[in-house]
């Protein structure tokens, strides 16, 4: 399998950071995914590690990509529809690696560098498909093995039959021989006839047993291979079937169908060499047949049997090997109108004859429910292709259809035989495909479907949209029920938390653990002595405010993930955020730890997800007292990394003395253990200094004693603050003080400045930053502070504003 054929396979979380990577806006190593695609073969077979270093086979290898690209371009012109976006697309496309002819090393070092990210990404999710099969169930494990033999078997099977009919075939001829022999001489010595008779009957006797031994055989090979065939559809397809609907919602399974195409193909050939068999045996009874002759009374019986196993087996290999999903989708099965689409249908009996002659074509709800105010769609670009083993690159047979769309049709007024209204994101659809397989004298018209997908036509729709996907492939168990919302069961809490896990799992490869799990069943279900018993309906996931806010619980939940993903995943993926925690579990945990010690914990009142830090103080006489900051949202994090927010917070005591009151990341690891790979440290001589600008810190800042945001100091750093609360009454509760604007603020030194204080200046600043860095290395006595608390104004140093 190629590469760009395995990073097809990668399971939704890791096509996530495939697109991340080719949607990466710095022009110096961009690269188009669209090339990447369809020139994927070509791509791989060439040297660009070399390329990269020798300017001749670079310009060879430049060249030879302009020229892919016009061959590329000539095959959309070719398209049955003219893709004339694509066709637009390529022309662009060469015309804008023009700037590679002076450098073309450098296109090669870029294609080298994206051919190695990718193979990062595989790697990974490579790894951790090896730690799931090592937890593989033990009986799958057997099932695999023991398909092997049976099918190891069928094939001995047909190979002794094949050898039983040639010495049938060679008992009919030499009885046939001495029979006409026989007439031919005419013998008058009746002794001597006689004793030919003799003979003549034992060799009948002898060829009807020997038609009996056939036929037992061809019974016992009919009964294996209806036994495998009924295991390969009703169990082995059906199991695959089930994990894909999982696997579209996250699940780490393996869906790949190499096994069960290998199976297939092996029954089916099996099948069709009895079908030849038979013919086999009709010619030899065309030849001689007799009284009682038991290939008369037993082929039209096993030949009706072997065509309803061969058809039913054949009709069940048709299926969909990759669901229909968006390129920038949230996940699959999620599709909106006129954005373009994939989808990818396989036929498991793969027959090299049978390569780019069976037509797929695609349609949308072939026998739609009459529901009221139920859509219509079309589908739109290339929607009839040919099953061929040349695009999958592993010798599948496969229809990859790239380019679809679904357009709305205009609503003909039609009547429905139900007055059942569902919403756009409750409202399922099928996509449906169709092809005829035709071999050896059989056709058989083959069918298939998507899962159910859910069309939207705007993003405001899309987590609503994937919410009920989540709950269809949790609970639905008939793949073309399309009215499941209008009966909607409720899940248990064993499947949802499942459920639950997989997102985070999927989107940052760290699954939710049974503490975390615990704090989220707390708050569907409240205090619970066995949370297992307890049941989620449809609505109370999607539907109704959760605790009387105004926000669902999947709101809530999927405001977590989007934060986590886009601003946390590092510090997720380690283990540094404890994440979901009560609040009143949250103190039993801190108050048994030293002062200091904090956890990060999401906040469970705000709708797009908000994560805050608590810690726990002692007083002088040891009473424990457990504190939070304002949770921090998107708009905090996107202009500031949480573990610099933790780093560099402060506290300003009655003496103005700032203070970091976050040492120990619980239980107990050191603040800078814990987030040190992370930091980011200025280094002298860099970009920064060559353009004089003082280094500025953005420090989170709140008052111990009125609990206000203020700014310790100003110099060379602007702080911010966050609001902070002390619990004291047994819960940790959320700060109100609102957010502040975070902001670095950087002001050039005067052009002008006098060159002989510059001591002055940079001493101080230069103390400034190590004090902010560890303050116990200093006392209070080391900075003039003026009366007014604005800072060290009083030293020579410029003083900055500090926004809040």
């Amino acid at each position: 399998m190629s590469q760009w054929e395995r990073v097809n396979h990668l399971p939704p979380c890791y096509k996530d950071q495939l697109h991340e990577l080719y949607d990466n806006r710095d022009a110096s190593i961009a690269f188009p995914m669209d090339v990447r695609h369809y020139l994927a073969a070509w791509i791989e077979k060439q040297e660009w590690e070399r390329a990269a270093q020798d300017h001749a086979l670079a310009m060879v290898l430049f060249q030879g990509l302009l020229g892919e690209l016009d061959i590329q371009h000539s095959r959309f012109v070719q398209e049955e529809l003219q893709l004339l976006h694509m066709q637009h697309n390529f022309r662009r496309y060469k015309q804008n690696f023009q700037i590679y002819q002076e450098e073309p090393c450098k296109l090669a070092s870029t294609i080298r560098w994206f051919l190695g990210k990718e193979k990062e990404i595989i790697q990974t999710a490579d790894l951790t498909g090896q730690v799931q099969l090592l937890h593989m169930d033990q009986t799958h494990m057997e099932s695999d093995s023991q398909l092997e033999r049976k099918t190891a078997g069928l094939r001995n099977q047909v190979q002794c039959l094949e050898h039983t009919l040639m010495c049938l075939e060679e008992q009919q001829d030499e009885f046939d021989f001495k029979y006409k022999t026989h007439r031919m001489e005419g013998l008058v010595d009746q002794a001597v006839k006689n004793e030919q008779q003799r003979n003549l009957q034992i060799l009948i006797n002898k060829l009807n047993e020997c038609r009996k031994i056939t036929l037992s055989d061809l019974g016992k090979l009919l009964d294996s291979s209806e036994e495998l065939a009924a295991v390969l559809v009703n169990k082995e397809l059906a199991e695959w079937q089930r994990r894909q609907q999982r696997v579209c919602i996250g699940a780490p399974e393996n869906i790949g169908l190499d096994h069960l195409e290998k199976w297939f193909t092996c029954v089916a050939e099996c099948l069709f060499q009895v079908r030849k068999f038979l013919n086999k045996l009709d010619e030899l009874v065309a030849k001689l047949t007799y009284t009682d002759d038991p290939v008369m009374v037993q082929t039209p019986a096993m030949q009706m049997r072997v065509n309803t196993i061969l058809i039913d087996l054949i009709k069940s290999s048709f299926v969909v090997e990759m669901q229909p999903s968006m390129p920038q989708g949230k996940g699959p099965l999620v599709l909106r109108t006129n954005i373009q689409f994939s989808v990818k249908t396989r036929l498991l009996v793969k027959f090299p004859e049978l390569n780019h002659v069976m037509k797929v074509n695609v349609t949308m709800d072939r026998e739609p429910p009459q529901v009221k105010g139920y859509r219509r769609f079309n589908v739109l670009g290339t929607s009839s292709k040919a099953l061929n083993m040349t695009e999958s690159q592993n010798g599948g047979m496969v229809a990859d259809f790239r380019h679809l769309i679904l357009k709305e049709q205009k609503s003909g007024g039609g009547k429905s035989i139900s007055e059942i209204s569902l919403s756009v994101t409750e409202e399922l659809h099928l996509i449906n495909f169709d092809t005829v397989f035709q071999l050896h004298d059989l056709e058989v018209e083959l069918k298939t479907w998507s899962l159910p997908v859910v069309v939207i036509s705007n993003s405001s729709q899309q987590q609503n949209a994937w919410a009920s996907i989540l709950w269809a492939m949790m609970l639905c168990q008939d793949p073309k029920d399309c009215l499941f919302f209008a009966n909607c069961p409720v899940a248990t809490w064993a499947q949802l938390r499942e459920t639950l896990s997989w997102q985070f799992l999927s989107a940052t490869t760290r699954g939710l653990d049974s503490s975390q799990l615990d704090m989220i069943a707390h708050k569907l279900f409240g205090k619970q002595q066995n949370v297992d018993d307890c049941k989620v309906s449809w609505s109370q996931f999607s539907k109704e405010n959760c605790l009387n806010l105004n926000f669902t619980f999947w709101m809530w939940f999927d405001g977590i993930l989007i934060l986590v993903k886009t601003y946390l995943e590092d510090l997720w993926k380690d283990g540094s955020i404890m994440g979901f925690v009560t609040k009143a579990k949250e103190k039993t945990l801190l108050k048994r730890k030293q002062g200091g010690t904090f956890l990060l914990r999401f906040n469970e009142s705000v709708r797009d997800g908000g994560i805050t830090f608590s810690w726990v103080e002692y007083s002088i006489l040891g009473e424990a007292s457990v504190k939070s900051v304002e949770p921090f949202t998107k708009v905090d994090l996107s202009q500031i990394p949480l573990h610099e927010i933790i780093r560099n917070y402060q506290i300003l005591e009655e003496e103005n003395i700032p203070e970091n009151p976050l040492r120990y990341l619980y239980p107990n690891t050191p603040k800078d253990e814990a987030f040190g790979k992370y930091y980011t440290y200025y280094k002298p001589g860099g970009e920064d200094a060559q353009r004089q600008h003082i280094q500025t810190k953005l420090v989170m800042v709140s008052k111990g004693s009125t609990l206000e945001a203020k700014s310790p100091m100003s110099c060379g750093m602007t702080a911010v603050g966050e609001g902070l609360d002390s619990m004291n009454d047994g819960l940790c509760e959320e700060a109100a003080v609102p957010g502040v604007d975070l902001r670095v603020l950087e002001e050039p030194l005067a052009a002008d400045h006098d060159p002989m204080l510059s001591d002055i200046l940079e001493d101080p600043v230069q103390e400034l930053l190590q004090y902010l860095s560890d303050p116990s290395t200093f006392s209070p006595t080391d900075f003039p502070y003026d009366d007014d608390e604005q800072g060290l104004t009083n030293a020579g140093l410029p003083t900055f504003p500090i926004e809040i």
